[in-house]
C-alpha cells in the first residue's frame, strides 16, 4: 500500500517550505513520492515553489479548490485513483491553509482507496508568530487543522520564542473548542525548519496520527476569498509599500497573506511571501507572474483600484 501523508497548517504558517526539506529527506531515503498541491485557483504558486524537487523520484499534482467541499472531494477523491497505480512509495498532501481535515480521512476510508493507500503522518506547522493573533473563526480553523496531528512543528521561531509559552497558546484554542490538548514532551518539534536535522525528519517520519473530536462548524470557501493579478510589474520598494499597507488597510478588508512572485525590473524578479506579522522577499526566475490576495470580506473594486497600473489583468 502507499502510505500518505498530510501537512496541515493555517495560511502563511511554512508548509511548503516545510514540505520541500521533508520530500528531500524522503527522496534521500530512496522512496518514489508524488506531493500533491491544493489551493485557491487554477494558479498554485506552492506548486511553483516546489518545481526545483521535480526528477525520477518526485511528482507534482495539483487539485483546483475555492468552490465548495463537495466539488473538491470529488476531485481529490478521482486524483488518488488516478495515481493508485503509478508506483509511488508515498504521497505528501499540502492542502490550501483552510482545510476541513475530515475530507482527507473520509476519502482514504471510501473503496478502493482504502485498499490503495494507508494513513502515514498527520504534521501541522505551526506559525510562533502569529499563533496568539488568531481570530475567532481563524482559530477554529487552526485547531480543526492541528487537532489530528501527530506532531506539531513550530515554525519561524526565533531564539527567544519559549515553546512551552507558545504550546499553551495551541492548547488554550484546543480547548476553547473541545479539542485534545498537546504534550510538550512527546508531541512538539520546536526550532526553525532551516534548523531540522535528518533525526528531526526520523521522528516525523513515524510520528503518525491522532484520532480527534470536536464540535464542527461550517467552513465555507466563500468566508476566505482569493484574489488573483497576473503579469504584475513594479519595483520593489513599491511591492513593499503596497503589501504593508494592505495588510494593515482595513478598507481592502481582512487580508491574511499575499504571496507570489512579480517582476520588479526588466531583469530580475522577486517572490514575495507576506502577513502581518513578516514581509518576505527572495529573488527568483520563475515563469509564472501571478500575485495572490487572500483573506476575508475583501473589496474587491478597492484592491483592483490599487493594481490597476501595475498589472495586465485585475481579479475578475
Amino acid at each position: 500500500m502507499v502510505r500518505i501523508d498530510l501537512i496541515t497548517g493555517f495560511l502563511g504558517s511554512g508548509k511548503t517550505t516545510f514540505i520541500k526539506e521533508y520530500a528531500r529527506y524522503l527522496i534521500e531515503k530512496g522512496e518514489r513520492i508524488c506531493i500533491i498541491e491544493n489551493d485557491y485557483g487554477a494558479v498554485n504558486i506552492d506548486m511553483v515553489m516546489l518545481q526545483d524537487l521535480l526528477g525520477d523520484n518526485c511528482n507534482l499534482e495539483m487539485i483546483v479548490g475555492g468552490d465548495g467541499k463537495e466539488a473538491h472531494r470529488r476531485r481529490f477523491r478521482t486524483k488518488l485513483i488516478s495515481m493508485g497505480m503509478s508506483g509511488y512509495d508515498r504521497v505528501l498532501i499540502e492542502p490550501s491553509g483552510i482545510y476541513d481535515v475530515d475530507e482527507f480521512f473520509d476519502v482514504l476510508y471510501d473503496e478502493p482507496l482504502d485498499r490503495w493507500y494507508e494513513i502515514g503522518n498527520v504534521i501541522s506547522l505551526v506559525d510562533a508568530t502569529a499563533v496568539s493573533d488568531l481570530g475567532d473563526f481563524e482559530r477554529y480553523i487552526f485547531m480543526s487543522e492541528v487537532a489530528c496531528a501527530g506532531k506539531l512543528v513550530f515554525s519561524k521561531m526565533s531564539e527567544d520564542d519559549d515553546p512551552v509559552r507558545i504550546l499553551g497558546t495551541v492548547n488554550r484554542i484546543m480547548e476553547e473548542f473541545g479539542g485534545k490538548s498537546f504534550d510538550a514532551a512527546k508531541d512538539i518539534v520546536a526550532k526553525p525548519l532551516s534548523d531540522l536535522t535528518k533525526a528531526d525528519f526520523d521522528v516525523l517520519n513515524s510520528c503518525g496520527y491522532r484520532h480527534a473530536s470536536y464540535v464542527k462548524l461550517p467552513i465555507e470557501d466563500k468566508q476566505f476569498t482569493p484574489l488573483f493579478y497576473f503579469d504584475v510589474k513594479m519595483p520593489l520598494d513599491k511591492l513593499k509599500e503596497i503589501s504593508k499597507g494592505l495588510l494593515a488597510d482595513k478598507r481592502a478588508g481582512h487580508v491574511i497573506r499575499i504571496k507570489g512572485f512579480v517582476q520588479i525590473s526588466d531583469d530580475a524578479q522577486t517572490e514575495l511571501n507576506a502577513t502581518e506579522k513578516e514581509i518576505k522577499l527572495s529573488p527568483i526566475v520563475s515563469s509564472r507572474n501571478v500575485l495572490i490576495i487572500i483573506g476575508e470580506g475583501l473589496d474587491k473594486e478597492y484592491i483592483n483600484s490599487i493594481f490597476k497600473d501595475y498589472c495586465s489583468v485585475v481579479s475578475l
